[in-house]
Parts: C-alpha cells; sequence; structure tokens
C-alpha cells in the first residue's frame, strides 16, 4: 500500500560525492519523520540522519559536517547529500518514513529496499 524506492548508490572514490534520494509513493494522508540509516558487513544497523516534515534535523556525529539530509514535502522525497566520503561510509543505505494513513491515528515506520555505497580507491 506504500512503497519507499531509494536510489542513488553506487561506487565513489574517497573524498568523492553521492547523493541518494528515497520517494514513497501510493495512498497515505501524511509523512511525519524521513530517517538515513545504514548497515555495513559485521554492524548493527544505525541511524545516519532524520528530518522532519518541519525541516529540523538531526546527524550521527560521525558524518557531522560531510552529509547533508533534506527534503521535498510535494515530492514526499527525502534526499542524502554525502560529502567527503570514506571508506568507513560504505553500506547499505536505508530509508525510514513515519507514514500516517488514511483513517488511522497513529504512524507506521516503512523501510526503503536499500541502495549499496562503496567507497573505494
Amino acid at each position: 500500500q506504500v512503497q519507499l524506492v531509494g536510489s542513488g548508490g553506487g561506487l565513489a572514490q574517497p573524498g568523492g560525492s553521492l547523493r541518494l534520494s528515497c520517494a514513497a509513493s501510493g495512498r497515505f494522508f501524511s509523512i511525519n519523520d524521513m530517517d538515513w540509516y545504514r548497515q555495513a558487513p559485521g554492524k548493527q544497523r544505525e541511524l545516519v540522519a532524520g528530518i522532519s516534515r518541519d525541516g529540523s534535523t538531526k546527524y550521527a556525529e560521525f558524518v557531522k559536517g560531510r552529509f547533508t539530509i533534506s527534503r521535498d514535502n510535494a515530492k514526499n522525497t527525502v534526499y542524502l547529500e554525502m560529502n567527503s566520503l570514506k571508506p568507513e561510509d560504505t553500506a547499505v543505505y536505508y530509508c525510514a518514513a513515519a507514514v500516517r494513513q488514511f483513517f488511522r491515528h497513529t504512524y507506521d515506520t516503512y523501510w526503503g529496499q536499500g541502495t549499496q555505497v562503496t567507497v573505494s580507491s
């Protein structure tokens, strides 16, 4: 009923940049928070950045000053601009959204399929 499609991953050199996108589609009432998570081999999934509907943001300490999260509410899309990439940023990146469906008064979390980011020389 609600789908999140992430895109923009790929291979980048250390110090390079990538821009991830995630668009929500389907029928729903509204979207509250939108977040980016990542999971590297052998590690737990961790929050990278989040943004509320009014534009307030939060970042993990290890990406502050390098990554920027933004959103376009008219397009139901969240973005993650990644600059000064490091090999340690290599992971599968997942978007997540808190979605309020029609005739409901609570938010449910939906996840995108994940997009691979590889940082290597």
